[in-house]
């Protein structure tokens, strides 16, 4: 087995999920309702490898992030995996209803991060073998920076204040 790193390239201001499924015939088009209809107002594009046919299946509502899915997707190169870029929606939001889709095996990452996808081929095709997701951690959060990531919290709503 050989293995590769994609770098994964997002576009401006833009999340991205990485997950696999199987039956992409229908799994391109239940991520784009369970996408759609989790977030009035999300922009989004997704692509996804259908093993099979291999061919790129794609949806979404944002030509930029379509076709960016559709390449990075393609970069990736293993069968059954999706790619979604998202704005005007944080991860959180539309991963609940990605998960409840039957059809959906695995989500590998979520980020706004700096990505990479670790890629094993063998004689049969690609995988997916895991993400590497942002840089290296270096240090323990202090007093500080908990205070930071609280008021950061509050200031997008996801805490009460206090």
């Amino acid at each position: 087995m050989d293995i590769e790193v994609v770098n994964i390239d997002r576009p401006d201001k833009a999340e991205v999920i990485i997950g696999q499924g199987n039956f992409s015939l229908k799994t391109i088009d239940n991520l784009y309702d369970s996408i759609v209809s989790s977030t009035p107002g999300v922009k989004f594009g997704v692509a996804m490898n259908e093993a099979s046919e291999r061919i790129v299946r794609i949806t979404g509502n944002d030509e930029e992030l379509v076709n960016k899915a559709a390449e990075t997707v393609r970069k990736i190169g293993a069968g059954h995996v999706f790619v979604a870029f998202v704005r005007e929606a944080f991860p959180m939001h539309v991963l609940p209803s990605i998960r409840a889709i039957p059809t959906v095996c695995n989500i590998y990452v979520a980020t706004s991060n700096p990505l990479q996808v670790v890629v094993g081929i063998t004689d049969l095709g690609r995988s997916v073998l895991g993400v590497v997701d942002g840089p290296v951690v270096d240090k323990i959060e202090e007093k500080e920076d908990i205070k930071k990531r609280k008021e950061i919290l509050k200031k997008i709503g996801l805490m009460p204040e206090e």
